[in-house]
């Protein structure tokens, strides 16, 4: 994520290897460069938007601005989706799909209030238009008085919370920026932790962070070695006739296949 307003930075996230790049209308940009930001995220997305993932995070539903973002947005060329910061309730999400009228753009939803944490299920089932959800730490933490820093454990009974809801509506979920920009051993710690738990992926907020959010996202040679082995064993186990096989001390059936395609999928590879 980078700020819109400020170019340099801009520009140096949407050369770099992340798979999306969020441009920050919010937090990153004080009010009196609001209008401004947006005109500029306007023609990054119409320079960069045709060529790689590119989203913006506006301001919150009930804000000054938010009405003139999703109006430029539903107009911006190549955009890929609106990350929706703060969203509060299904009628945030219903409000910003309205908005967006018929374009092309997708919905994220930030989640970071208690009543959007304790609201996930209603809020991913909300729209078609929904994508992802993700966790916001630091506005979250903030609210429910929580002491910054604790490890990431803490985080637990939410994560699963927003996992499970993301899941029953079909829609990815990823984890939030750590709250450092340093990549060292809590930072690569906290996003092993959610990569195990089940989360599709993280956004960083600092460029030292994302070769190592890459890397822990991304399955290694022997996790795709493994899942094609699942995939094969069990389609060989189907041609004779059997709905379940064994594979080093390990019995499949489709459960393990549905984990061996999502193995392949997120390594961009066909399953």
């Amino acid at each position: 994520m980078a700020p819109a307003s400020d170019d340099r930075k801009a520009r140096k996230a949407l050369a770099s290897d992340a798979d999306e790049v969020v441009l920050d209308l919010e937090d990153a940009v004080t009010p009196e460069n609001k209008d401004s930001a947006r005109a500029a995220a306007g023609e990054l997305v119409t320079e960069h938007g045709a060529g790689r993932a590119v989203s913006l995070r506006i301001n919150a539903i009930g804000t000054p601005w938010a009405a003139a973002d999703l109006a430029a947005c539903a107009q911006m060329p190549g955009l890929t989706s609106v990350v929706l910061p703060k969203a509060d309730s299904p009628t945030d999400l219903q409000e910003a799909d309205r908005r967006l009228g018929g374009s092309a753009v997708r919905l994220q939803a930030l989640l970071e209030t208690p009543r959007g944490i304790r609201d996930a299920a209603e809020i991913c089932a909300a729209t078609d238009r929904l994508d992802a959800v993700l966790i916001g730490y630091a506005d979250l933490g903030a609210a429910l008085g929580r002491t910054p820093g604790l490890p990431m454990q803490t985080w637990h009974v939410i994560q699963d919370q927003v996992l499970l809801a993301a899941r029953a509506a079909g829609v990815d979920v990823i984890d939030g920026p750590h709250l450092t920009i340093a990549d060292d051993e809590a930072f690569r710690a906290a996003k092993r932790w959610v990569r195990d738990l089940g989360f599709d992926g993280t956004w960083v907020i600092h460029p030292a962070q994302l070769a190592m959010a890459i890397e822990i996202f991304t399955p290694d040679a022997a996790a795709i070695e493994d899942a094609r082995r699942v995939l094969e064993t069990l389609h060989a186990a189907a041609s004779a006739g059997a709905g379940a096989a064994e594979l080093d001390g390990r019995m499949l059936d489709e459960a393990l296949a549905v984990a061996a395609r999502k193995t392949l999928a997120k390594a961009g590879l066909d399953g």
